[in-house]
C-alpha cells in the first residue's frame, strides 16, 4: 500500500503544559513519537501545516488544509485537528470533494480530548484508528474519534459529553 499523508494542524494532540505559567502551548508535533510508540509499520509522509488551537482556525487556514489535500500525491490522508472545530474543517473538505483532485481521496480527521503529553491521552488510540480507517474506507471525508468513524456531513461533537456522534440517525 502507498504511503499515508499525515497533516498536522495542532489541536490538543500537540499541546504541552507549562508548569510555571499553568498554560497549554505548542512546541513541536508529537506524531513521530506517537507512531513509534504505537509500533506503526505504515509508511507515512508527515507535514505540519500549522500548530494552532482549532478555536483560532480561520477560513484561510481551512483553505490551506483543502489545498494541501488536493495537491498531495497521496490518496490516503490523515489530519490531526483540534476537536472544537473539527466538523467545520471536515465540512470544508467534504464540500470540496467535487474537485477532481479530491474526489478519489480518503481523508480522515482525528483529534484528542487530552494532550498526548499528559500520558492518559486518547490521542494514540484515535491516531491508530484514523490510520486504519484511512486505509480501509472508500474515498470521502470522515471524522474518526473513539474507535468510530463518521461521514463529514453526519457528525457533531456533543459539548456536554465531549463525544462525537451522528447528527441524524439512519
Amino acid at each position: 500500500m502507498a504511503a499515508i499523508r499525515i497533516f498536522v494542524t495542532g489541536g490538543t494532540f500537540d499541546k504541552e503544559y507549562d508548569e510555571i505559567n499553568g498554560r497549554l502551548f505548542f512546541k513541536d508535533t508529537h506524531l513521530p513519537e506517537m507512531l513509534k510508540l504505537g509500533r506503526s509499520l505504515v509508511e507515512f509522509e508527515l507535514r505540519t501545516l500549522m500548530m494552532i488551537d482549532s478555536l483560532d482556525m480561520t477560513d484561510d487556514d481551512r483553505a490551506l488544509i483543502v489545498k494541501s489535500c488536493a495537491t498531495s500525491p497521496e490518496d490516503r490522508i490523515v489530519i490531526t485537528h483540534g476537536t472544537d472545530t473539527m466538523e467545520q474543517t471536515a465540512r470544508a473538505l467534504g464540500t470540496a470533494m467535487t474537485d477532481s483532485k479530491l474526489a478519489k481521496k480518503t481523508i480522515v480527521l482525528t483529534g484528542a480530548m487530552i494532550p498526548y503529553k499528559f500520558g492518559s491521552s486518547d490521542g494514540l488510540f484515535n491516531l491508530g484508528s484514523a490510520i486504519a480507517f484511512a486505509q480501509s474506507l472508500h474515498p470521502g471525508v470522515y471524522v474518526a474519534m473513539n474507535g468510530r468513524f463518521f461521514p463529514w456531513d453526519n457528525v457533531t461533537k456533543d459539548k456536554r459529553t465531549g463525544e462525537f456522534r451522528e447528527t441524524t440517525s439512519k
